[in-house]
């Protein structure tokens, strides 16, 4: 499937919200285009170049479908968007068009059923909660309950202060016990780091 590209220096996960404001040619008519087709873009984190401008050198070759769940004029006049995380991709192949937009062929990863938490779970659920808790967490309507393990390690993985590189190697797995496990050893690195 042939998919717009938004290049961008964020990791989206599936079932998670962005806010962005759009204010290039490529990207106004890309937008129109999805909501005219009924259909999302897909969000791919730069790896090499910038957001503005030319198309980026380089971007990471998994990615996550972005389906535009409301939009409106903001003061400042630009278009300001909120899209929700859908399926993640791989990029099989990819052009650049005249105006600089990146179309991908694209193909969807099969995603494991979202078991049920667990009482090994607890305290992850609850730091969930406790996240949710934040004002701009809270803005964004994220945070609080998970309705599953992989809600529960995707929420996490977007909300947590990692690395961008550590972010794109969680949304690349495909197993949730070792998303899971990944993210409670980052957590604890970063608590010992901050003891």
């Amino acid at each position: 499937m042939k998919l717009p590209l938004f290049p961008l220096d964020t990791v989206l996960f599936p079932g998670c919200t962005l806010d962005l404001q759009i204010f290039e040619a490529r990207y106004l008519d890309m937008v129109s285009g999805c909501l005219k087709a009924g259909h999302g873009f897909g969000v791919v984190r730069i790896l090499e170049g910038s957001e503005v401008g030319e198309a980026p050198r380089a971007y990471s070759p998994v990615g996550c479908e972005a389906l535009i769940r409301d939009w409106q004029q903001q003061s400042n006049g630009l278009l300001g968007i909120r899209v929700e995380g859908g399926r993640r991709f791989d990029v099989i192949s990819a052009e650049v068009q005249r105006d600089q937009l990146v179309v991908a062929e694209v193909g969807w990863r099969e995603e494991a059923e979202d078991l049920p938490l667990g009482p090994e779970h607890a305290d992850l659920a609850v730091l969930l909660e406790a996240l949710g808790q934040h004002p701009l967490v809270r803005t964004i309507g994220m945070g609080g309950v998970a309705h599953g393990q992989r809600s529960l390690a995707h929420q996490l993985a977007y909300l947590l202060p990692f690395r961008p590189e550590q972010k794109l190697e969680l949304l690349q797995l495909d197993s949730t016990d070792v998303l899971l496990e990944r993210i409670q050893g980052w957590l604890e690195r970063l608590q010992h780091e901050d003891a």
